[in-house]
């Protein structure tokens, strides 16, 4: 079982926000990027500034598989 961040880089191409937009932009830092890529664990504060930044839902970052 894991949380995945597919939904992530999907919401993020439909509202047109690019990695280095939230690195410049944002403050997120490049660590916290590559550990969603990864779909490795990040803090809640971390999925809450993705729901702020993209102005969308937790569905629309990350999603619970059953492996």
């Amino acid at each position: 079982m894991m949380i995945i961040f597919d939904n992530l880089w999907k919401t993020m191409q439909k509202k047109g926000v690019t990695q280095y937009a939230l690195i410049k932009e944002h403050g997120v830092s490049p660590a916290q990027i590559t550990r969603l890529k990864r779909n490795e664990s990040v803090s809640t504060h971390t999925i809450e500034m993705f729901c702020r930044i993209l102005d969308c839902d937790l569905a629309d970052i990350m999603e619970y598989k059953k492996e």
